[in-house]
This record gives structure tokens, C-alpha cells and sequence, in this order.
């Protein structure tokens, strides 16, 4: 059973959840922690807490107890926030658990008032791309940036 719940209290399972789960696409693309520092895949118990300290909410996805998902979501201005960590572990992964977690940030963003959820991805990774057009993310804008070694792609999902 897969259940989804509030965690306020980040931990290195959450850091250890999140690494692991961006770890496959660290692997596929080249980035390491040299040319890619900020990517979850390398991510620190502090990064994590000081996510939080700045308002994020975290949730986690359970099965049978264990989390396996995970999930932020913070407020960024007015309407609009942020969407962020999205993870499940590669063993748990084509259960519909990403697409839950999804689900419920946005059930959790419209209750606070949101209207938008914005995300940043690697453009080039066009399977994770197409799987949020799937659920009605659209593509906003892409950017360069010289410290990274891939084009962002900057998505929206009205709610």
C-alpha cells in the first residue's frame, strides 16, 4: 500500500531517498558533483533543512512503511510555486507512485491557494519531459546557464 504523508522533520532517509532516486539520471547525463553541485543526486542533510527553514513542505510516499517518494513544494510569489525533489527509488518507479505524489503537491498547493506549480528539469531528458506534458505540464521557457552542464527546461501546471 502506498500512502503519502507530511514529513516536518527532514532526516538523512529523506537525503538518502532523493540521492538515490536522482542518482540514475546524475548517471545517465555525466553530472557529478564537480560540474553539477546543486543536483539532488549530490544533495546534503542542510540543503534539505535549509529547504525547509525557507517554508518548503515535504512529503514522503510509504509503502508498507518505507519511504520509497518524496516531494517539496514551497511558495514562490503570489500564485505560483515551486515543485521540487520529486523522487522515487528506481525499484519503486513505474508504479504510479511519481504521478501520486505529483497529485497530491497539487491538491497541497491549490488548498493554499495556489494557481500554479512551476518545475525546472533537464531539457535534454525528453522521457521525464514528456511524462509531465502527459500529466499537463507545460514547457515555458529553456535556459542556459554557463555553470551547468544542461539546458533547464522551465515547466507549468495550472491547478
Amino acid at each position: 500500500m502506498f500512502e503519502i504523508k507530511r514529513i516536518d522533520n527532514v532526516d538523512e532517509v529523506c537525503v538518502m531517498v532523493i540521492r538515490s532516486s536522482f542518482r540514475t539520471v546524475a548517471d545517465e547525463f555525466g553530472l557529478t558533483r564537480e560540474n553539477a553541485p546543486t543536483n539532488a543526486a549530490f544533495i546534503e542533510l542542510d540543503a534539505l533543512t535549509a529547504m525547509r527553514q525557507k517554508g518548503a513542505q515535504m512529503y514522503g510516499g510509504f509503502c508498507d512503511g518505507r519511504l520509497v517518494g518524496f516531494v517539496a513544494v514551497r511558495k514562490a510569489k503570489d500564485d505560483l510555486y515551486y515543485m521540487e525533489k520529486l523522487a522515487v527509488l528506481p525499484d519503486f518507479r513505474h508504479r504510479g507512485y511519481g504521478r501520486q505524489l505529483v497529485d497530491f503537491a497539487v491538491k497541497a498547493v491549490r488548498e493554499a491557494g495556489g494557481r500554479r506549480i512551476s518545475i525546472g528539469i533537464i531539457n535534454e531528458n525528453t522521457v521525464l519531459k514528456e511524462w509531465y506534458k502527459c500529466i499537463g505540464f507545460i514547457e515555458t521557457e529553456t535556459r542556459q546557464f554557463p555553470h551547468l552542464p544542461f539546458t533547464v527546461c522551465h515547466m507549468e501546471l495550472a491547478v
